[in-house]
């Protein structure tokens, strides 16, 4: 066995110190209390209300993965280009991604794991917690708040990636969008800016909706073309808004297939002929191919009912619910973790 298989495994297995160790780094604060050149130890030790021994062990080890440079005499440390990825205030933060996924609630779940795959019932936050994602994220105020957080920190650069997926595809007969959970507006929000031409309308539960201080179409200047509208996509008394394209980004994922039916056969009834629907989610490519979507798919057994799909696997929910699949629209060069598949009504 060569070196490299050895360390290469031994780097898989040890993968949960690094993950803890950067998830401990953002929950003290120490990304947002190192700014810009080198901050001194006791300086961001004595700001955050740390040990000084235990904390300088911890800022080593966030050097040692990339996310601080130490100094060579240990007198201080600054932050790098990954390290601004866990600040508050950077653009792309991925700061809430870590204190989701890291934190006591999905840290828990993954021991279910071999339970589930041995009996077969998906879903360890419910044998955890007693109850669904979503209904826990609801009763939780603590945890909502670091829920909402992520999410707003996965659609920064996954709305990036549907717009290159989207890049090319001609808008021009289209002039009004409808994003089906489409959160507080952030993907819609930017279609907007980039295609004048068009209004849309975001689909949301009132939970979401209330919240006007959250909402980004007046922060992004849209909100004359943009509206937000309170249903329910499981519902099928809630009608949609008659729109010529309707958007769902990583809605698909988190339900069964049933679940999946039952929202794409809504959508379908409420939309006019000509309607346009399109997905954007992490699609599981071949066998040989290493891909992000495989372990997002385990995530998913962990904390919902849903799981990553093949593109025939979207395509054949699309024809139990009578929409026609189109085409698979792909990120340029490959550079995006999420593609497009476009439908149409049959």
């Amino acid at each position: 066995m060569s070196d490299h298989t050895y360390e290469k495994t031994a780097d898989i297995i040890f993968g949960r110190w690094k993950s803890q160790i950067l998830y401990t780094g953002v929950r003290l604060g120490v990304f947002d209390s190192i700014t810009s050149g080198v901050k001194s130890t006791s300086d961001i030790v004595n700001e955050l209300g740390l040990d000084d021994k235990l904390a300088y062990r911890l800022l080593r080890a966030l050097s040692s993965m990339g996310f601080l440079k130490e100094e060579p005499d240990s007198s201080g440390f600054s932050i790098t280009s990954q390290g601004e990825l866990l600040r508050k205030d950077h653009p792309q933060t991925l700061r809430g991604v870590i204190l989701l996924e890291e934190g006591p609630e999905h840290y828990a779940i993954w021991k279910h794991l071999p339970a589930m795959i041995k009996d077969g019932k998906q879903n360890s936050l419910e044998r955890e917690f007693g109850c669904k994602l979503f209904e826990y994220r609801d009763r939780n105020a603590e945890y909502a708040e670091v829920f909402n957080q992520a999410m707003s920190s996965y659609s920064s650069i996954q709305t990036n990636w549907v717009l290159e997926a989207l890049d090319k595809y001609d808008f021009s007969n289209i002039r009004h969008v409808c994003d089906i959970g489409g959160g507080t507006g952030h993907l819609l929000g930017n279609l907007l800016l980039k295609y004048p031409h068009m209004k849309g309308t975001v689909l949301e539960l009132e939970s979401v909706i209330s919240k006007k201080g959250s909402l980004l179409a007046p922060k992004l200047g849209v909100s004359e073309r943009c509206s937000y509208v309170i249903g329910d996509m499981f519902s099928s008394n809630s009608q949609l808004p008659s729109a010529d394209a309707y958007i769902m980004k990583m809605i698909l994922h988190d339900w069964n297939d049933e679940e999946c039916v039952r929202i794409l056969s809504n959508v379908y009834r409420s939309s006019p002929k000509h309607a346009r629907l399109f997905i954007a989610e992490h699609l599981v490519p071949g066998p040989d191919k290493p891909h992000f979507s495989k372990l997002f798919d385990i995530h998913m057994m962990c904390v919902a009912s849903g799981k990553e799909r093949t593109v025939d696997e979207y395509s054949s929910l699309l024809q139990q619910s009578d929409w026609e699949y189109v085409q698979t629209l792909h990120p340029h060069q490959q550079s995006g973790l999420i593609e497009v598949i476009e439908a149409r009504k049959s």
